[in-house]
């Protein structure tokens, strides 16, 4: 697993017809070019049908949506991390707010990614259950309010406390846990003040895959996540 330099941007494809297939490869290019263009570490988590598809072909990180609390066996209809190691996915997605699972389980699943040397990433809603996932040891914790998600409407800017308490009770469990920012990013102001109140990068989805642009659009908010990491890290 290769070591992810920070801003992290992490798109998320969710089951958008846009992003399904073809549609994804297109993404997917997409997200590398800007990627390799401005070096900064941007993530794509997509369906399980379209892990290696995009695996086989590019070279950014490939996410599964979601993985089940499995050992490889008697299961049917779940996804295990070996399938995801499998189809050369380098981590996942957990606990997202339209896929939610239990604390236990999402104790068993990150253990099971952690197994096969792939990433987790969990996603929380509030600042006491970013917490919970902290101590948890995943690679990263994702702060969303669900209230907010798809509405255009920025955690980092409706509610900044929610992302700099988030960043604190993480912090506060373990030190060496990053911290994403989602729901309702949908401009670069949106990302470079996500990264100011202390995340390492942001997790977006419609306001990518929907863009008439995603290129620009894509860019724009690289270029606020690298201008908001360098100014906070020459406060440090």
């Amino acid at each position: 697993m290769k070591r992810w330099s920070y801003p992290v941007v992490v798109l998320n494809f969710k089951a958008y017809r846009e992003a399904v297939g073809s549609g994804a490869e297109r993404l997917a290019y997409v997200a590398e070019t800007v990627s390799k263009e401005l070096g900064v570490t941007v993530a794509v988590a997509v369906q399980p049908t379209d892990v290696h598809r995009l695996s086989s072909r590019f070279e950014l990180p490939i996410l599964g949506q979601h993985v089940d609390p499995h050992e490889e066996g008697s299961w049917t209809g779940h996804v295990t991390a070996v399938a995801l190691r499998e189809a050369g996915a380098e981590g996942s997605l957990l606990n997202h707010s339209e896929r939610r699972i239990g604390l236990s389980e999402i104790a068993i699943a990150v253990e099971l990614l952690r197994k096969e040397g792939l990433r987790s990433i969990v996603c929380a809603d509030t600042p006491l259950t970013s917490k919970a996932a902290g101590a948890l040891r995943p690679d990263l914790v994702a702060v969303e309010p669900p209230e907010l998600i798809g509405t255009g409407i920025s955690v980092s800017k409706a509610r900044p406390e929610v992302v700099t308490e988030a960043v604190r009770m993480v912090s506060s469990v373990d030190p060496g846990v990053p911290v994403l920012c989602g729901a309702g990013i949908s401009t670069p102001e949106d990302v470079y003040r996500a990264i100011e109140l202390g995340t390492v990068g942001v997790l977006i989805s419609s306001a990518f895959v929907k863009s008439k642009d995603p290129q620009h659009t894509l860019t724009g908010f690289c270029q606020a996540a690298l201008k908001s990491h360098e100014s906070r890290s020459s406060r440090l």
